[in-house]
């Protein structure tokens, strides 16, 4: 997926081997770039066999022909774990932030949670249920900690907005994002998919320890100012929250020690209330500064018009995110995993995204150039308008290959490289741009929060796709996948249909 590009200004402060530079950007940025990238690289492998996984032992397992070893759960109920965890994945990102800002200061902030996702890839290597959703919320919560901060960081190392290599070496962090992305399913995906889950578990633990020590070496080459904090809390913010965050803690803890102790837990007694918080948060936070008296008329326009933006996005992201799950299994189950009588596992179709990502985003940002000399580059609306459209044809597309492995046949993986790359033009449509209009439409007030909020429509999305499957929505039937195809293209036409009211309540911003 394209990263969180956090534009806050920098205040200025240079390392004290600022002789040194990275490509010609600061040193620093090194140092970002290979925890990022080692960050991606056990995220991306994990993803990849986490489906998998969760079926293996299974009769949707069986049926797939994945060796054993697994939580033998049903392909619903693991595509329901897969979305909830993005999600919350997402969603912690906004906490993330505000801990960065008013607890540990950024750099304190990425080296903790690169510790608690080693720790949660390592617990993952260890068999058993229990372990696992110990894990994967150990990832998930250091995912968020981590996500914003660094990014934070990587805008400290320039001389403020206007310094002419910020751009620049976002675009080289980003890169470095697609790189850990691309080259894990190939080390983890094939150790998991082959050899053993929990091994390849093992090896994204190893994969952030490096990253961990690597970011602690080169903590010199940062600005100063990644270890300030910068609104800290006081003494009595940080006792109320203590006192709220117990109250919440103990209030759960008692709940769900009832549900277990007269034996009604099941696992969507969990699914099911972060789920819906996945929705009500969201919504809430939208509805919170929409609402505010504090802005002014133009900032509450512009507000409106972010709506339907973010709307557009959680319909994307709820097809696109099933990258992992929905295409992954028919992958493993009826796609042939050979090319030219080379055999390849099923987890390598995981690195298609970040290759096509890699291969064109240099090519739609030259596009875009083009366009703008001649006047002609699409509106920000229209490209919201394509990325739907793109997503939408995708999965139309998808509906082709299932219908000819309806029989027990093999189809050819051209069919998934074909999707997975159609999505990824749709991606290179709707995330950069929607990290620049939020940043343009966002109100003073909320500046640094409207990032968060964007990350919000992720967690819409997937949580959405999540409810679908406890509510024993069959996510791979043909009639369903066409059903949200035709929701995506419905979606960007209406977007480009009512393109001029939006971009009338934008008030301008282009």
């Amino acid at each position: 997926m394209a990263s969180s590009l956090t534009k806050d200004a920098a205040q200025q402060g240079i390392p004290a081997d600022s002789g040194k530079t990275f490509f010609g950007h600061p040193r620093g940025l090194a140092t970002l770039f290979m925890t990022e990238m080692w960050e991606r690289f056990s995220f991306y492998g994990m993803r990849a066999l986490l489906v998998y996984y969760l079926i293996s032992g299974g009769a949707d397992g069986v049926k797939e022909g994945l060796h054993t070893g697994g939580l033998a759960m049903t392909a619903a109920a693991a595509s329901s774990i897969y979305a909830v965890y993005l999600a919350m994945v997402y969603l912690l990102a906004m906490p993330g932030g505000w801990f960065g800002d008013r607890v540990w200061g950024p750099r304190k902030t990425v080296a903790i949670a690169g510790g608690v996702i080693m720790v949660g890839h390592l617990t993952l290597a260890i068999p058993g249920a229990p372990a696992f959703f110990v894990g994967l919320a150990l990832v998930a919560i250091g995912s968020g900690l981590l996500k914003s901060n660094i990014s934070t960081m990587v805008g400290h190392l320039y001389d403020g907005p206007e310094d002419p290599r910020r751009d620049g070496g976002f675009t080289v962090f980003y890169m470095g994002i697609n790189l850990g992305a691309f080259v894990a399913p190939f080390v983890i995906g094939t150790v998991g998919e082959t050899v053993s889950w929990h091994l390849g578990f093992a090896l994204a633990g190893l994969g952030m320890g490096l990253g961990v020590i690597q970011f602690l070496l080169g903590t010199k080459n940062l600005n100063p100012k990644s270890s300030v904090v910068p609104n800290p809390l006081s003494a009595q913010e940080r006792t109320a929250w203590l006192r709220k965050g117990l109250v919440w803690l103990l209030a759960i803890a008692a709940f769900y020690g009832v549900v277990a102790a007269t034996g009604h837990f099941t696992l969507n007694w969990a699914l099911i209330p972060i789920t819906v918080l996945g929705l009500v948060i969201p919504t809430a936070v939208l509805v919170r500064i929409k609402r505010d008296k504090d802005l002014s008329d133009s900032e509450q326009t512009k507000m409106s018009g972010y709506i339907w933006f973010f709307v557009a996005a959680a319909v994307f992201w709820m097809i696109y995110d099933q990258g992992g799950s929905t295409l992954a299994v028919f992958a493993k189950g009826s796609t042939a995993g050979t090319v030219f009588g080379f055999s390849f596992p099923a987890t390598w179709f995981q690195s298609l995204n970040p290759l096509f990502i890699m291969a064109l985003a240099p090519v739609f940002a030259w596009l875009w150039l083009w366009l703008a000399r001649k006047n002609q580059e699409p509106s920000t609306t229209v490209k919201f308008g394509m990325a739907l459209v793109a997503v939408g044809a995708s999965f139309f597309v998808f509906v082709v290959p299932m219908m000819m492995a309806s029989d027990g046949t093999k189809v050819s993986p051209m069919w998934l490289v074909s999707i997975y790359m159609v999505q990824t033009i749709g991606e290179l449509c709707l995330s950069p741009v929607g990290l620049s209009v939020t940043t343009k439409l966002a109100p003073g007030k909320y500046a640094s929060q409207m990032m968060g909020v964007w990350f919000l429509a992720v967690t819409a999305g997937d949580c959405i796709t999540s409810l679908l499957s406890i509510g024993g929505v069959d996510l791979s039937g043909t009639t369903v996948i066409g059903v949200e195809a035709a929701l995506a293209v419905l979606a960007g036409l209406a977007v480009y249909v009512y393109r001029k009211r939006i971009v009338a309540l934008m008030g301008g911003v282009h």
